[in-house]
């Protein structure tokens, strides 16, 4: 499984970048706007919507729980200061994707038993991509909650996430998670649907 969240660079705007990744193939895509009013955020996720179902793709919005329904998302994806997964879920209901950031496995057992969907667990290594970092994991964190997951008999995608790239897949991958979510790795390559296309035959290599 390949996420992907958008990031506006100096190159392409968040719908550039969302575009890109569905032509490459990518079937799941989170709208991350921090900054954006409503008004703006509303439009461009209505954008997004129709560009996911013009490519049968799964689509996630970042924290704006209330802004769910009216884009016609498939759910949110919640950060630690966000809404609590419990109140979205009973604002969005049992069909709603609901996803939590992650950075222990505290975290992860915690969403779990909110009825989270799946989790974004992270970061990986450092990233400029996101303001207010958790401590980084690298891959022996990784090894250390997927271990502590599976004996614990927590069933949960869980996506890692943070200054992934294609050489981290295999390692990563060895860990017991379930995917990987990227941003910056594609939106920084020369060549954004190569890239996608190198990562996704790393991941089917590794899985």
């Amino acid at each position: 499984m390949i996420q992907f969240i958008s990031h506006y660079t100096e190159q392409y705007s968040y719908l550039d970048g969302i575009r890109l990744a569905l032509e490459g193939g990518i079937k799941w895509v989170q709208l991350r706007m921090k900054d954006a009013s409503d008004a703006d955020f509303l439009r461009t996720g209505k954008e997004v919507r129709r560009l996911c179902d013009q490519y049968n793709a799964t689509f996630i919005i970042d924290d704006r729980v209330e802004l769910v329904r009216e884009i016609g998302a498939d759910g949110v994806h919640l950060g630690k200061k966000d809404m609590p997964i419990r109140e979205a879920r009973r604002i969005l209901g049992d069909n709603a994707i609901i996803g939590g950031t992650a950075n222990t496995f505290e975290d992860i057992e915690a969403h779990f038993r909110a009825s989270a969907n799946y989790i974004g667990c992270g970061p990986f290594r450092f990233t400029t991509t996101k303001e207010a970092l958790s401590p980084t994991l690298g891959l022996e964190g990784y090894r250390n909650i997927m271990k502590k997951v599976l004996g614990s008999g927590i069933s949960i995608p869980v996506v890692a996430i943070g200054g992934i790239t294609a050489e981290d897949i295999p390692d990563l991958m060895q860990t017991g998670i379930a995917g990987i979510a990227l941003s910056g790795a594609i939106l920084r390559a020369d060549n954004p649907i190569e890239e996608i296309r190198r990562i996704k035959n790393c991941l089917e290599k590794a899985s």
